[in-house]
């Protein structure tokens, strides 16, 4: 099937414009790549791991860094900040494997130490849509390397 995004054009256009208040929120290009990755990891979704990768590749970001995102906790690529964004993504991302808050107190003031509320709603847009993507090519068996250009 036809990616539900592109058949119903109306669609593209409410994405669109949370892509372009996501990207007027003030973080980095290469966060949300990586935030998108670790998402996408997550949910398995194939085509948006090879997107994200590809991304991150693009933007010179170095191998270690993209391979350790799966493993951020351990792997010392990353600073307080990522780890940050990237704790919020997962607990997001895992809503139904929670037994309490989906965030946390400890995860918000970790999160708000180092982002302010335009970049933290920008984040929380960004994983949102990312898990909505994911289960869009999930459910339509996306293969990795779709071009959506």
């Amino acid at each position: 099937m036809t990616n539900p995004a592109f058949v119903l054009p109306d669609g593209m256009k409410g994405i669109g414009a949370i892509f372009k208040a996501v990207n007027a929120g003030g973080i980095s290009h290469e966060l949300q790549e990586i935030v998108g990755l670790r998402v996408s990891q997550i949910n398995g979704c194939s085509a948006c791991v090879h997107a994200h990768h590809a991304n991150l590749v693009k933007a010179g970001e170095s191998g270690e860094r993209i391979a350790a995102v799966a493993a951020w906790r351990e792997a010392p690529f990353f600073d307080d900040s990522e780890r940050g964004a990237l704790a919020l993504a997962e607990a997001v991302t895992r809503l139904a494997d929670r037994s309490g808050e989906a965030v946390d107190d400890r995860l918000w003031d970790q999160v708000a130490d180092h982002f302010d509320e335009k970049q933290i709603a920008a984040l929380i847009m960004l994983i949102g849509v990312t898990n909505m993507f994911n289960r869009l090519n999930a459910t339509i068996k996306e293969p990795a390397g779709t071009n959506w250009a």
